[in-house]
């Protein structure tokens, strides 16, 4: 028989009623998040995978199931407006109905909110029944830098804050007037007020997961960081002191899961994990099929027109680090309608795949969804060179600033030094002359200098001349500028006439190793 100690009848009284107590204030909050969303509503088969994926119906079932379980809160962690057909046909409105519909708690914006301009941005926040934060972004009417949301008697700080080279990864025209300071200053200038507000402070971030774990080192006090941008799957939280770094990968196809246990209003434990959005198991919510539906058949209404056929997969899923067969399709498209010697594009442009077989026009937008359109600029041999040593200098991070080329190729050794990853640069077969000028292909975003392609913007820039007419760009640098037809429906066009599409990896970027 289990015996008590030897304390007194008092004693003994007291020590129940304090292990009733603590009990009863002990208590278990969720925190449910998405990121990088895209606008991807419908399941799909990711490159390389037979089986079918996320879907936004059968995540809000699962997110109406742990919701039952205890009190919970649900965020997203930015890029959720801008991606898929089924966001971009309608600017996003989609997809904020849809979030309004699953009650979101509160949304950080991500660097692909901006790329529909700031006026129709505006428009989203206005329509979301739930706040948009941006804690270090500054000129932008509606958001807010947190809010403090009250569960179950804790009170919930949520700071928002998204990466500061929003600037170079959309269209500069998109962001003209704003401001964008390092997150880790505006969570410290909020976490002292919100410290003496707030029993819990949570960052919800879109900078990506290896800035998420260096704020986490750098800011203290913070005890969970939720993150987005980088498209990581964390299966549970990465604990970097007493803060909790999770991210829940893309676009729907997984749920991140946080229980949070709470003594006395002081977290002591924390729990997460992913769990995978599998149509094959999953339950949908018919709710949100309305939705969904609703949409997808007003973009198949537009875009489900045939228009060729793959005979190959077309690999989109690893544009950021090598080079692929739909990379070097979309490149010699760009180059042969410029007329240029050469094109460089990111392969951050590059979206998704395609698979083998029908290719229809939707398919093709959900690859191309930016409004981009061909560019051709004068670069001399020595700007190709640092051009290209740009694009490769963050491959180990999936930038998208990554180049597909056409015309030209490289040796690439990834495990130098960024500076010195480029050699051996061809041109039409023959080794790249400094001093030579060549006529290179783009896009207008990267030619205007984003992602960091300083070398294009400051050619650009320097045209005599140089001027935006009608959204066009002018000067004596620039070769071809047709702002009159986006990248995307150049490609459609292309299909159309060729029918049959078969683009292959050549050996454009040869992997070597380092030096």
């Amino acid at each position: 028989m289990k015996k008590f100690p030897n304390y007194s009848f008092l004693s003994l009284i007291l020590l129940l009623l304090s292990a009733s107590t603590s009990d009863a204030a002990r208590q278990v909050i969720r925190i449910l998040h998405v990121n990088d969303f895209h606008g991807f509503a419908e399941p799909y088969k990711p490159f390389g995978s037979d089986d079918m994926l996320g879907g936004i119906s059968y995540l809000s079932s699962e997110v109406e199931r742990l919701r039952g379980e205890m009190p919970s809160i649900l965020l997203a962690a930015g890029d959720m407006i801008q991606g898929n057909n089924w966001a971009n046909l309608f600017q996003g409105a989609s997809v904020i109905e849809l979030m309004n519909r699953m009650r979101f708690d509160a949304m950080v914006l991500g660097n692909h909110e901006f790329d529909f301009g700031s006026d129709v941005l505006k428009k989203r926040i206005a329509e979301a029944g739930f706040p948009v934060l941006g804690a270090n972004v500054a000129g932008l009417d509606l958001i807010r830098p947190y809010i403090i949301k009250e569960v179950d008697g804790v009170k919930i700080a949520v700071i928002g804050v998204v990466t500061e080279d929003v600037p170079v990864s959309t269209h500069p025209r998109n962001v003209a007037g704003l401001r964008f300071i390092p997150p880790a200053d505006a969570v410290e200038q909020n976490l002292k007020a919100l410290r003496e507000k707030a029993d819990i402070i949570v960052v919800l971030s879109h900078i990506g997961h290896a800035s998420d774990r260096e704020l986490a080192r750098k800011v203290s006090g913070l005890d969970v960081i939720i993150g987005g941008h980088s498209h990581t799957k964390v299966l549970t939280p990465v604990m970097i002191g007493d803060t909790a770094v999770v991210q829940a990968w893309e676009h729907a196809k997984a749920l991140g899961v946080i229980d949070l246990t709470i003594d006395d209003r002081k977290i002591t434990g924390i729990g997460g994990r992913l769990m995978d959005i599998l149509p094959v198991s999953g339950k949908r919510d018919p709710v949100i099929d309305v939705i969904v539906d609703k949409y997808a058949a007003r973009v198949d209404a537009v875009l489900d027109e045939t228009i060729g056929e793959a005979l190959a997969d077309l690999d989109g899923e690893h544009v950021r680090s090598r080079e692929t067969n739909l990379g070097n399709f979309f490149a010699d498209i760009i180059r042969k309608t410029a007329g240029a010697d050469a094109a460089i594009i990111g392969g951050g442009s590059i979206r998704t795949s395609i698979k083998k077989g029908v290719i229809k026009v939707k398919h093709v937008y959900s690859v191309s969804p930016f409004n981009n359109y061909i560019v051709a600029v004068r670069l001399t041999g020595r700007q190709i060179l640092e051009a290209l040593g740009h694009g490769v200098s963050a491959m180990e991070e999936g930038a998208g600033r990554f180049p597909q080329v056409s015309g030209l190729s490289l040796d690439l050794s990834p495990s130098a030094p960024p500076e010195n990853r480029v050699s051996n640069v061809k041109i039409g077969g023959r080794p790249l002359d400094p001093e030579r000028e060549y006529v290179v292909a783009t896009d207008d975003f990267l030619a205007a200098g984003g992602d960091g392609y300083k070398v294009f913007g400051d050619a650009v820039r320097s045209s005599g001349d140089y001027s935006v007419v009608g959204g066009m760009m002018k000067g004596d640098r620039l070769v071809y500028s047709n702002s009159g037809k986006w990248v995307r429906d150049v490609i459609v066009d292309y299909i159309k006439d060729k029918k049959l599409i078969s683009p292959e990896i050549e050996g454009r970027i040869s992997i070597t190793s380092g030096r």
